[in-house]
Parts: structure tokens; C-alpha cells; sequence
């Protein structure tokens, strides 16, 4: 058995060699556009737009690539689509187009000091032995148990370190703000931790509201510490350092609100022209607002020291010492399956006992080195590194280990994948679930359906990896999913999820909801990302797009690796009431073998017959949007329509073998003179004002580089069968996407 010194030592190696692979590699790539130099000074300041909102924090550590030109540099400002950077080389006055680089390694090397700290004290190393070597032998009596609740409590006033298995819909939120609760009341003080804001924020919520309802509130003593402004979940802003600042010191909150207003407008003078005074101007701000952010901050440590509860994330607790120089009674590690055991252990260190909670048949944390350390250290979970695990495969509960074994989430049509093949039947529904989640199953698309499988198999080859991150897009399977998002809201879904392994995938959707979904999206509370960004939270419709299709010739190792089986568990368990899987079922069959998790999901689908092929688009396509229209892909009078329309450009693309037809041919041989034929074939054209000679699998037209058909019946097209069905998309941003694949 290892000493505590011996595993602090490790977890520092393990987080060195992190950031070395992290520093030399990179991770994290951005496409920023329109770059304008603000300050000519070293380090030059530079203006940049962004495609989509970028979430990284204000002083991350960043770098700037243009061509062969690269710099280190900061983030001073990342609000909606406009960001401002510090690099220290000089760029020239424009940048048309450059990639931002960002992986959070200072946050490491903040936990690597921590760690330190941890070893210098007796009592800090004391509590990080209890979590690494949990007793065999719990010490809260029994025989007074008397209900769940009651036992975490008791577990939890007893044992220096309780782990609490939370199953998705195990009432895990409900029991641990309940916990977290009785400490208050006891005027013990907590802290809450996780890796994620959401998550701190959904606990921090379900704990408010339940000291509200027992009318023991007060002002102050819940904190809610960190988050993104206008990012976070909560729904109780007195509980926020904003709220509490606005509180007691008005006039600095103002000036801080008035500061960000004018930043935000001038931003968007300098997003759409450009002018040396806007730039100076914004310089000043940025100024200004330092000195006002320095006085906010001294208000937060107050508040933090004042708070008997504080709730904030695991990266925010280990850079700021108003939290890590706190002793607390009791600390709450919630999804702690997502936490690299050092910062478990750096949380255990902060509280007499810690209580330690998540699901380790969800995703483990992330980590890029290859290294064996890193691999062990930061590549599994505490459950896994701390023994708990072992015991389950030997068929027992560890001691230690307090299971939440009934769920109400997910409608048993959903569950009963999930509850077979995950969980082995540890886990079962509660009674009210069938009843509770009717409402749900009932809608469009698919009524009366709990779970579906769009089969996409014969639809034509349509994944391929992005040209800049190599992580894999389906435009298919987008659109796909896209109509289904269209029938539910439309249907009356108030929440509605889409999912996918791949980050390619998912900012596709999320740039197409953001430019042609704005207000459904916030009516219906729609929301695009991938799986490790939905875990620890739910939706009433989830759709999962596996995305893998032709002409790939093998499945991805996200939903093939070894942790695969936690993804797809993680996928499936953020749904109540309707579960649909966009996925190609010939490939899957193809390419993945019965054992593994995706290939069980697709057998179980279509044993329990809940499988929706291409003949029946027809059928469950009933509201289309304005910019998406399906219809038979031989109707081509629609599209000769749109090419005649065609005010500048026309874009097609052949794969290899693929022909047009005489009438095509006539259309773009007569079209208008200003009209600007592009071909992409590897195929020689003459007839074209430009040639790209490049192989690439789907055939698609491009018009006016902002309509967008798909699905076109070419002869010779590989991978189709009927029914022929196309689909028009009017958007800018999906067609600006698809041609920087050339």
C-alpha cells in the first residue's frame, strides 16, 4: 500500500507530464476571423470574431497560429461573439482568418501547488489517506437508520470519507442537497465542489430551494461562488457574488453593469467597421474594468469567509486561496467520476470528512498525455483508484459505498437498456415512472413511442473528419436531426437535448440552431453539445447522433475505446420520456462487434422493434422549417430553380464516377455571366470558371454560398437506395463550414 507522500508524488509527476503534452501539442482549436490590431505596444492587442460564443475564461493562457506565425498570449475579454487577445508577436494591422489555441494547463499547475501544501500537513495528509484507503469497516450505527436520507447522514457524521454511488435519476441531487442541508442547519460549514458550473449550479439550486421551504434562509450564509454570468443555471440569484455585491455595495455594481454595456456596444461597432477611436476607446474600458474587478474581488473573499455554505467548481476552489485557505466541516464532491483523483484528494484535504459522490458507469475524467502515469492518475476515477470498485466485481458493496438504486428519470422503455447492460439489474424504476413520463412519450415525433432508431443506413456517405480538429461531422445525420428537434418543439417539447461523441458535430448543430433557431431555441430550451458536456443533466427529448456512417472504414473510438460503454450510458441517461438515436445501423453491424456497448444498443433497438428506416421520412416529417425543406430527391425543378436564382456563385461538387444529367449540364453551361461556376471533382471540368481538383465523398450543391442542397441523385452516386430523398438548407454559417473543408 502506498504512502500518502508516495501518491502526492505521483499525481504531481502525472500532472507535469499533462502539461508538458499540453504545452507541445495543444488541444483545444478555435477559428477566429477578422482580426484587427488595437494597440501597436508590446504585447499587441488584437480584435478577433468568433463563429460561435467561446467559453474560455478571462487571464487563460492562449495561443494565436496564422499560417506559420505563432504566439503565446492572454484572454482579456470572451463575450458572445467577439473576443480580445494579448499576444506577444506582432501580426500586421489584419488577420482574415487564424486559429486560437487553449488548454487549461495553468489550472494544473495551480493543483500541482496545492498538492504541496498537502504534503507540508500532517492533518491534510491525514485526509487524503482516509479517501486513497477507505476503512472496511463503517463506523455509523445501523440500527438507527431510518431512511436513505437518513443513512447518508449518519454515513456522513461517522466515517471520515463516504462514497455514494448516483445511478442517472437516483434522486442523487434530491439526497445530497438534503445532506448538505442538515450540516447548515447544524451550523456546520460546507463546501460543495464539482468539475462542472452546471452541475455545482443544479446542487447549490436543489439545496436552496430546500432550506427556503423549511424557512431557515438567510442572506449571505448560501454561496454560490464563480460561474460564467449569464452561463449559469441558477435560478436563485440572491445566492450568487453578484447578487450579494448589488446587495451591500450598489454603486460598485453599477459601475461594473454600465462598464460591461459599453464594452459589449463597442465591440459591435468594431464587429461591423472598424476605427481607431472604437479601438482606443475599448482599450481604455479594459483598463477601468481591472480596477473595478480589483474591488470586487476583495468583496467575494469577504463573502466567502462569511458564507456557511459556499458552492463552486474544483478549478476555481484550487486557484483561489479565499477558498483552499478555509477549513471546512464537511466538503461534497458531486460527479466525481469526472474529477482526476488528484483533485478529489485536494477536496478530501479541504474538510474534516468528505463525502464523495458520482457514477463510475459514467465518463471518467479527461487527460491527453499518453503517459502511463497520466493513464493512471488522470485517466480514473477516485471510485476505481480508491478500491470501491473492486469490491462490486466481486460481487459485493464496499463499505464505504452507499448506492441509490432507484430510478426516476427515464421512461422504461429507455431505462431498460440501460438498467440490463450497465447497471446489471443493481438498478430498477420506481413504480411512478411509466405514468410520470407518458406526457413526453406521447408527442411528435414517433407518439406513443418511449425509444426509436433512425436508421440512416443507404442514405449515402456522408461522415468525414474536419479538415482542422480531424474529429467527425455527418451533414446527413445533422439535417436528420435538425427535423427531429423541428417535429418535437413543434409537437409541444419543452426541453429538448441533442448529443453526439464528436465536438465537430456538435458545433455544427450548435451554429445552425444559433443562426436559424434563435427564438424556438429559447422557448423550447434546446441545447447542442457533446456527451461530456450533458453529463449531470437531463431533458425530456434526447436525440443521440452516433454520427459514424460511409464512407468511414471503421467506428470511431469514441463509441468503440474503452470507455465507450460509459459515453453511450451517459448519452442514453439524460432522457424522461423520448430517447431517439439518429445512427447508421448497416455500418454499426458492420464495423462493431456484439460485445460492445453501441452494437447492444442497436440489437436492443431492433429486437424491441423500435427501428425507423428511410422509407418512413415521409411519414414522421410533418412541420418543415422555413430553411430546411425535404422532398424526393428527383424533384429537381426545385433546385434548377435555385440555380437560375443564383445572384453571384454556384458550388457543386461530384465525387469520383458521379455525372450530371444533360439538363444539368444545360443549366450551368447557360448560366449568367456574373455567375461564378465553382466544380470540386477529382474529375477533370473545362466548363467552370474555377476547378478544385479533390476527392470528396457526397455530392452537394452550393448556391450564393448560403443555400445548401444535400442528397442530390446523381448517376453513378455510391451508397444510396430509396427512397431518393433531398434536402434544401438556407444558411450562411453551415455553407461557410462546409467549404473550409477545401
Amino acid at each position: 500500500m502506498s504512502t500518502t507522500k508516495t501518491y502526492i508524488k505521483e499525481w504531481q509527476l502525472a500532472l507535469q507530464q499533462e502539461i508538458n503534452h499540453l504545452k507541445k501539442f495543444g488541444g483545444s482549436r478555435y477559428s477566429v476571423t477578422n482580426g484587427r490590431l488595437l494597440s501597436n505596444n508590446v504585447p499587441y492587442r488584437y480584435y478577433f470574431d468568433t463563429a460561435i460564443t467561446l467559453r474560455i475564461p478571462v487571464g487563460s493562457l492562449v495561443k494565436l497560429q496564422w499560417g506559420t506565425m505563432k504566439s503565446s498570449g492572454k484572454m482579456l475579454s470572451s463575450e458572445g461573439r467577439g473576443l480580445i487577445l494579448e499576444v506577444e508577436q506582432h501580426f500586421g494591422d489584419l488577420i482574415p482568418d487564424a486559429e486560437l489555441l487553449h488548454d487549461p494547463w495553468e489550472l494544473l499547475e495551480q493543483l500541482i501547488e496545492r498538492l504541496d501544501e498537502i504534503k507540508k500537513s500532517k492533518q491534510k495528509r491525514l485526509r487524503v489517506k482516509r479517501l486513497m484507503n477507505p476503512s472496511v469497516e463503517a463506523k455509523h450505527p445501523k440500527e438507527k437508520i431510518k431512511s436513505n436520507l437518513h443513512e447518508l447522514i449518519l454515513r456522513a457524521k461517522y466515517n471520515p470519507a463516504t462514497f455514494v454511488w448516483g445511478p442517472p435519476g437516483t434522486g442523487k441531487t434530491f439526497t445530497l442537497a438534503r445532506t448538505a442541508a442538515n450540516q447548515y442547519f447544524k451550523k456546520n460549514k460546507v463546501l460543495i465542489l464539482s468539475h462542472s458550473n452546471q452541475a455545482v449550479d443544479v446542487l447549490m439550486n436543489e439545496m436552496t430551494h430546500f432550506i427556503k421551504r423549511k424557512e431557515r434562509f438567510k442572506e449571505g450564509d448560501v454561496l454560490r461562488y464563480g460561474g460564467n454570468k449569464g452561463d449559469s443555471q441558477s435560478a436563485y440569484s440572491e445566492i450568487t457574488t453578484n447578487q450579494l455585491i448589488e446587495n451591500q455595495d450598489p454603486l460598485l455594481a453599477q459601475d461594473r453593469e454600465r462598464l460591461v454595456e459599453e464594452r459589449k456596444h463597442l465591440k459591435q461597432d468594431l464587429a461591423t467597421s472598424f476605427s481607431k477611436r472604437d479601438s482606443d476607446q475599448l482599450l481604455k474600458l479594459e483598463t477601468k474594468f481591472s480596477k473595478i474587478l480589483e474591488k470586487i474581488r476583495k468583496k467575494e473573499v469577504e463573502l466567502v469567509k462569511d458564507a456557511f455554505i459556499v458552492g463552486t467548481t474544483l478549478a476555481k476552489a484550487a486557484s483561489d486561496s479565499a477558498v483552499y485557505e478555509t477549513n471546512y466541516d464537511i466538503v461534497i464532491l458531486d460527479e466525481a467520476s469526472m474529477a482526476y483523483v488528484p483533485q478529489a484528494a485536494f477536496a478530501a484535504s479541504l474538510g474534516k470528512r468528505v463525502i464523495v459522490c458520482g457514477d463510475f458507469m459514467q465518463l471518467p475524467p479527461i487527460a491527453s498525455s499518453w503517459n502511463p502515469l497520466v493513464a493512471e492518475w488522470l485517466k480514473e476515477d477516485i471510485f476505481h483508484k480508491a478500491g470501491v470498485v473492486d469490491w462490486l466485481n466481486k460481487g459485493k458493496l464496499h463499505p464505504q459505498l452507499f448506492l441509490l438504486k432507484e430510478q426516476r428519470r427515464m421512461h422504461p422503455a429507455i431505462s431498460a437498456f440501460t438498467n440490463r447492460y450497465v447497471y446489471h439489474s443493481l438498478v430498477e424504476d420506481h413504480e411512478s415512472v411509466d405514468k410520470s413520463r407518458n406526457n413526453i412519450t406521447s408527442l411528435a415525433p414517433f407518439k406513443e413511442q418511449a425509444a426509436v432508431l433512425v436508421d440512416t443506413s443507404f442514405t449515402g456517405m456522408h461522415c468525414v473528419s474536419d479538415k482542422t480538429t480531424n474529429s467527425r461531422f455527418n451533414f446527413w445525420h445533422l439535417l436528420l436531426s435538425f427535423q427531429l428537434i423541428q417535429e418535437a418543439y413543434i409537437g409541444g417539447a419543452t426541453s429538448i437535448g441533442y448529443v453526439t461523441p464528436y465536438r465537430a458535430q456538435a458545433n455544427l448543430m450548435e451554429l445552425l440552431l444559433e443562426e436559424i433557431y434563435e427564438k424556438e431555441r429559447m422557448e423550447a430550451d434546446i441545447i447542442a453539445a457533446t456527451v461530456h458536456r450533458f453529463q449531470g443533466s437531463e431533458r425530456d427529448v434526447m436525440v443521440f447522433d452516433t454520427v459514424d456512417s460511409a464512407p468511414q472504414d471503421r467506428a470511431g473510438m469514441l463509441v468503440t475505446g474503452k470507455d465507450s460503454k460509459r459515453l453511450i450510458n451517459v448519452a442514453i441517461t439524460r432522457t424522461k420520456g423520448k430517447f431517439i438515436h439518429v445512427g447508421d445501423r448497416n455500418f454499426i453491424e458492420k464495423h462493431i462487434y456484439k460485445g460492445k456497448t453501441l452494437r447492444q444498443l442497436v440489437d436492443h433497438q431492433i429486437y424491441n422493434n423500435q427501428t425507423i428506416t428511410t422509407k418512413e421520412i415521409g411519414s414522421w416529417i410533418r412541420n418543415q422549417q422555413p430553411k430546411l425543406r425535404w422532398m424526393h430527391a428527383r424533384k429537381v425543378d426545385v433546385v434548377l430553380r435555385d440555380l437560375r436564382a443564383a445572384k453571384s456563385s454556384i458550388i457543386i461538387c461530384l465525387p469520383k464516377g458521379t455525372q450530371l444529367s444533360e439538363e444539368w449540364n444545360n443549366q450551368l453551361v447557360n448560366r449568367a455571366k456574373r455567375i461564378k461556376l465553382t466544380v470540386i471533382s477529382p474529375e477533370k471540368w473545362s466548363k467552370c470558371d474555377n476547378w478544385l481538383d479533390e476527392s470528396f465523398p457526397f455530392p452537394f450543391v452550393m448556391i450564393d454560398k448560403k443555400v445548401l442542397w444535400l442528397g442530390l441523385l446523381f448517376e453513378g452516386i455510391k451508397g444510396v437506395a430509396p427512397p431518393f430523398v433531398a434536402a434544401r438548407l438556407n444558411s450562411a454559417k453551415a455553407c461557410e463550414y462546409l467549404l473550409k473543408q477545401f
